[in-house]
């Protein structure tokens, strides 16, 4: 198991994050701490530093690596982007923070900083093809890809502190005239990129900026699960967040739920980005990414180190992985209820009880490994637990509507219960009720058949006998715990083949 810490050294903010990684439990982010230090505020008209930044930079690096002591840290890893990169003074910078703190920082060019972000969006979020914009303070950072391979990438030299420097600086945060400015500064800028415009894509948003409008929007709308790694907007909804931003006061965007504090004065221009981009890529959608720069560093230093750590086709699998073994899903019995999951997806489907297809049966199959996981919480109780730990968990690959259909079956127990579970969102039509009900049937019957969590079944098969069903299980060893919850049980079956069903164990 390795503990690494990464230290994100951008122009408007510094931020510690320490990760832990181990092969049985993937990437898991242990502490995620920032100071709004503003770097970019203390280069001169020259590009140079004053010694009171650098003075800034050394005292944060300094309080981080007692953070990082105290979390036993093996490594850590100090990475500057833009404020540092395009100081003048640059080997005075390095060469006093060394002596300061005997830290010797990477210096992230332009194309690394494009490049690590984008790494970190197809590792976490399941798009084949995509543009990626990350805003700093001082530098903004475009690629595009295509089947999940980088094709063209770009930084620009300017970041929100920069374009608030530029337009905004001793005027009102949503004064028009500087807006105007802006706006035909940003819309220049893009439009010289002859690879951007029309591309028909979603635009994937990393970085504070988009953080903050994507919890804006989510506030403004009331919506009604957490987390906003993949989180997906049209371009009405940026509106209506920009709409929000240019009304409001200093003092109303104080009190503005999803802003935060330190972004009041740098939100507007950032938004502006936002929308011009939308409008030259002619985007499907707007949808942020939590991961960016320092799980794009973390995740290539580790594949340096481990073989194929990361799978850029396999993010939800990952997911799915990580999320079992922190709710100490047992591997064994979660592939166990897979099985059985499948064996009875394929009976009903052979007897023409179901119309199956492949993506059924994969969220079947998804829902299976985590089938219950809110019993490590309270087994009286795992089908809420379950529910709410997984609509509300920060999962890779997979949308926030999936995951909250991945969360109604993994949580199945009962018609009442779906219903009051899948009336919190309201996302779902009646006809997809019915499909997660004949689902979670068959997940609630798989679990039973393996109640005593030792994989004593191992095949069944469905036939057809008069007026019912002859459902025979095959096993080895002692199903003493699997025969009595099979009968009482066998009711969610029933429902979905709209007869009686004998069951019969016979051992083999």
């Amino acid at each position: 198991m390795r503990r690494i810490g990464l230290v994100d050294i951008g122009s408007n903010t510094i931020r510690l994050v320490i990760f832990e990684y181990s092969e049985s439990t993937g990437l898991q982010e242990l502490q995620n701490i920032k100071t709004p230090a503003r770097l970019y505020q203390y280069l001169n008209r020259d590009k140079v530093m004053a010694q009171e930044g650098i003075e800034v930079l050394c005292s944060t690096l300094q309080s981080f690596q007692q953070v990082a002591a105290k979390f036993h840290v093996e490594a850590l890893y100090p990475v500057a982007t833009a404020a540092v990169r395009q100081s003048k003074n640059i080997e005075e910078i390095i060469s006093y923070v060394k002596e300061q703190t005997n830290i010797t920082m990477q210096i992230v060019t332009e194309k690394e900083e494009a490049f690590y972000g984008y790494y970190a969006v197809v590792h976490t979020l399941n798009f084949s093809d995509g543009v990626t914009v990350d805003i700093g303070g001082g530098s903004t950072e475009v690629t595009y890809f295509e089947d999940k391979e980088l094709k063209f990438s770009h930084s620009f030299p300017f970041g929100v502190v920069t374009l608030q420097k530029l337009f905004f600086e001793n005027k009102k945060h949503n004064d028009d005239k500087a807006v105007s400015q802006a706006r035909a500064f940003i819309k220049e800028q893009l439009q010289s990129l002859k690879w951007l415009a029309k591309r028909k894509v979603p635009i994937i948003a990393i970085g504070g900026s988009a953080r903050n409008i994507a919890r804006i929007h989510q506030s403004l709308v009331e919506y009604p699960i957490a987390g906003v790694h993949g989180y997906s907007m049209k371009e009405e909804d940026i509106s209506v967040v920009y709409k929000k931003l240019m009304s409001s006061t200093m003092d109303d965007l104080e009190d503005l739920d999803g802003l935060s504090r330190d972004r009041r004065d740098i939100i507007i221009p950032s938004t502006l980005l936002f929308k011009e981009l939308y409008e030259e890529v002619e985007a499907t959608e707007f949808v942020f990414s939590r991961k960016g720069l320092r799980e794009g560093v973390i995740m290539s230093i580790l594949e340096k180190e481990y073989k194929h750590p990361f799978d850029k086709h396999e993010v939800f699998k990952e997911s799915l992985r990580n999320l079992a073994y922190s709710y100490n899903i047992g591997r064994q019995e979660a592939l166990q209820r897979q099985r059985l999951a499948e064996m009875l997806y394929y009976e009903l489907e052979k007897n023409d009880l179901i119309d199956g297809n492949k993506l059924d049966k994969k969220l079947l199959l998804q829902s299976a490994y985590l089938f219950y996981l809110g019993s490590y919480i309270d087994s009286d109780a795992a089908s809420q637990h379950t529910y709410y730990i997984i609509s509300n968990s920060s999962l890779n690959g997979v949308s926030h509507r999936n995951r909250v259909k991945l969360a109604l079956l993994s949580s199945y127990k009962n018609k009442t219960l779906l219903k009051f579970f899948a009336d919190e969102t309201g996302w779902f039509t009646e006809a997809e009720k019915a499909k997660i009900q004949l689902l979670g049937s068959i997940l609630k019957f798989a679990y039973a058949l393996n109640s005593s969590n030792t994989s004593v079944v191992n095949s069944l098969y469905l036939e057809k006998h008069k007026d019912r069903y002859n459902l025979v299980i095959m096993y080895k060893g002692d199903p003493i715990a699997e025969e009595y919850q099979a009968e009482r049980q066998k009711k969610h079956l029933e429902k979905i083949v709209k007869a009686k069903i004998h069951i019969t164990f016979t051992e083999n």
